[in-house]
């Protein structure tokens, strides 16, 4: 048993890093669109502040031209994620095969347990990849909303002057929150892939009878959820053992 748990989680283990070089390409996309919006957004600069300081007319020209800026370089980051969301999804489906192929050989279960087991995995796997996708989309309608806000907020009073270092700051503080948020979703996709294979640890090949996580906890406020856990845990168990008896009978020689 023991041995069964240590190569499951060696295979498991290298799913997890099959997958890394997806959530790491996230990360540095994040952070490199962020440096483009900054640079592609700034108003402040040379030209950008002898323009503001040109006058009411000239100011509120400015601020046009940066609301239709953000329309089209947020669209277009959106649309710059979209591969990358795909690569990741096609990456799990890939990956959880081969991962499927490597631990079959050696499987302490039988074969419909295993099947069934990795299918979930890849299902839940591909919904969080989808829902961290979304909320990276959601993420930069955030960002535009807000940025576009201050922006139109900037000249709405009568004769006023847009302060060119307070929009210059608020856009470096939106894109910076923006990157923060983003970070904390994909760190948070990545626990959930670690939590989820370790839960196909536990399912698959749990530890020895001396590891304490062996032993069920029943919590008197989820009594009820951990019996039932037990009780699919006696249901696998004895199919597994069923699947043993079979393969190993002399006598089998064919599905009953």
């Amino acid at each position: 048993m023991a041995e069964a748990h240590e190569r499951l989680g060696w295979n498991l283990e290298g799913l997890r890093r099959r997958l890394e070089p997806y959530t790491r390409a996230l990360m540095e996309q994040v952070a490199l669109r962020v440096e483009e919006l900054q640079e592609q957004l700034r108003v402040v600069g040379e030209g950008t502040q002898a323009q503001l300081l040109g006058g009411v007319a000239e100011a509120r020209d400015l601020l046009q031209e940066l609301q239709s800026s953000l329309v089209h370089h947020t669209g277009r980051v959106k649309q710059l994620f979209h591969p990358y969301a795909e690569r990741l999804l096609s990456g799990i489906g890939q990956h959880v095969q081969e991962l499927h192929r490597s631990v079959a050989p050696h499987a302490v279960v039988s074969p419909p347990r295993l099947s069934r087991c990795v299918q979930l995995l890849s299902h839940k796997l591909t919904l969080k990849a989808k829902a961290l996708h979304a909320g990276i989309q959601q993420n930069l309608d955030q960002l535009h909303e807000e940025l576009s806000a201050f922006a139109g907020a900037g000249g709405a009073e009568e004769g006023a002057h847009p302060d060119p270092q307070a929009l210059s700051q608020e856009v470096r503080q939106r894109l910076q929150a923006f990157r923060h948020d983003t970070f904390l979703q994909i760190a948070a996709f990545t626990r959930a892939i670690d939590q989820e294979t370790e839960e196909v640890q536990q399912q698959l090949a749990p530890p020895p009878p001396s590891h304490s996580a062996f032993a069920p906890e029943f919590l008197p406020e989820d009594g009820g959820k951990a019996r039932s856990r037990l009780q699919a845990r006696l249901d696998d168990l004895w199919e597994d053992i069923n699947y043993s008896l079979r393969d190993h009978d002399p006598g089998h020689g064919g599905e009953p």
